[in-house]
């Protein structure tokens, strides 16, 4: 939940308002992936320079991914490396590999004047760490914030390639 008393949207028990530090920021992906798992978003879009303080690894987290998993979803990752995830979430690359039909992978890299946002973003409602180092940010259903927020993910995304593959081949 949102350090500085924030308040949660009824209708989906999701955090509204200003956040600080790494607790809160965990505790507003945690709430996000329950609330993907419950209402059954059709789209969900994290996006982040590398996930490294995302809790994407916990148990619960996967929990709620595969409860959410299904037919007709899509789940976006934009990051500048993918390295992170592949090193320190080992159980989130296992279920990447099984719902790879779901998952759009991009890293965007270094390309010049390209800074990946560390934000979840859902057709309703978004998280953006505004100072990723101090985990600080603001989330909630704001139709002009959701939408900016979109475009600059997108913009980092036009520039990013495949990335984060389910499998190598080799030969």
């Amino acid at each position: 939940m949102p350090a500085d008393g924030n308040s949660t949207s009824p209708l989906t028990l999701l955090p509204e308002g200003r956040f600080d530090g790494r607790e809160a920021f965990g505790a507003i992906v945690r709430h996000a992936l329950s609330a993907a798992a419950r209402e059954g978003w059709k789209e969900i879009v994290f996006s982040d320079p590398d996930f490294a303080d995302w809790p994407l690894g916990e148990r619960a987290s996967i929990e709620a991914l595969q409860a959410w998993s299904a037919s007709g979803r899509r789940f976006v990752l934009l990051a500048q490396r993918f390295d992170v995830i592949e090193r320190g979430h080992a159980r989130f690359v296992p279920w990447r590999r099984m719902w790879d039909h779901i998952i759009e992978c991009r890293s965007a890299g270094k390309a010049a004047g390209t800074e990946v946002p560390s934000a979840i973003w859902t057709p309703t409602w978004f998280a953006h760490r505004v100072d990723p180092e101090r985990c600080r940010g603001v989330c909630g259903a704001d139709p002009r914030a959701r939408r900016e927020l979109r475009e600059a993910i997108d913009e980092s995304w036009r520039v990013g390639r495949p990335a984060f593959p389910a499998s190598t081949l080799g030969l």
